[in-house]
């Protein structure tokens, strides 16, 4: 074997290993997925208890089911724009919900309205009677540029909301879940977040797939110079000759 052939075997079998090793990790990737759904699906299909039982430590509250009673301030309610259900433009509403015997309040996604404009609705057409409701903690995002409009929110975030609320707001919001309603006043609920596994197992295919073709490219390069190295020794004679 040439010093350059060696090096080029040498090459592919390193390559082939990191491409074995970057498989392993991403089937690894996939476990600790499954075990994060499974982790998250037990909290949100656990009895429902009132939010403010909840310990106050937020990894502990995280997607757990609670049920929250008070009385809605709609006259303060968000909008987080841009948000789309099934294709259709719309905004998610949330309601700042006074509950007895606290002076913090719980804000509440009380769901989706359609908006044509992704952004403007008639909130006096949503504001239902309820005075319940059940759904997982969340915990609020990444503050960002809210748009130009009082009360929208492109991420609902913590500062923003309790910047322009009168009164203490809870650290964490409330989901609302529930079948989709026609009720007039009532926005259709949202979703749980999806159990899916992400792309890891497909990714893992494609790094095994690289490490044998990294493998048998290199010995098919390899047995063809040895053919050829066998053949010049049975036939000395130069080329052409």
């Amino acid at each position: 074997m040439s010093r350059r052939l060696f090096v080029f075997a040498l090459f592919a079998a390193a390559a082939a290993a990191l491409f074995t090793r970057l498989g392993f990790w991403q089937l690894s990737r996939l476990q600790e997925r499954r075990a994060l759904n499974a982790y998250i699906e037990s909290r949100i299909d656990s009895t429902p208890v009132p939010f403010f039982a909840l310990p106050r430590d937020s990894a502990r509250t995280h997607f757990r089911r609670v049920t929250v009673t008070g009385t809605p301030d709609f006259a303060r309610e968000f909008y987080m724009v841009d948000r789309s259900r099934d294709g259709s433009p719309g905004v998610y509403v949330f309601t700042p919900i006074h509950v007895a015997g606290h002076d913090t309040a719980v804000l509440v996604n009380r769901g989706w309205v359609y908006a044509p404009d992704a952004s403007t609705i008639e909130p006096f057409r949503w504001h239902a009677p309820d005075s319940t409701f059940e759904g997982y903690v969340e915990e609020f995002q990444t503050p960002v540029k809210a748009p130009p409009e009082p009360w929208h929110l492109r991420t609902v975030n913590y500062p923003a909301v309790a910047a322009a609320l009168p009164y203490p707001v809870a650290d964490a919001y409330v989901v609302a879940l529930g079948k989709d309603s026609v009720i007039s006043g009532v926005p259709m609920r949202i979703d749980p977040p999806p159990f899916d596994e992400g792309p890891h197992r497909s990714y893992a295919i494609q790094w095994f797939a690289f490490a044998l073709i990294a493998v048998g490219g290199a010995t098919f390069v390899i047995l063809k110079d040895r053919e050829a190295r066998q053949a010049a020794r049975e036939d000395p004679r130069p080329p052409g000759a």
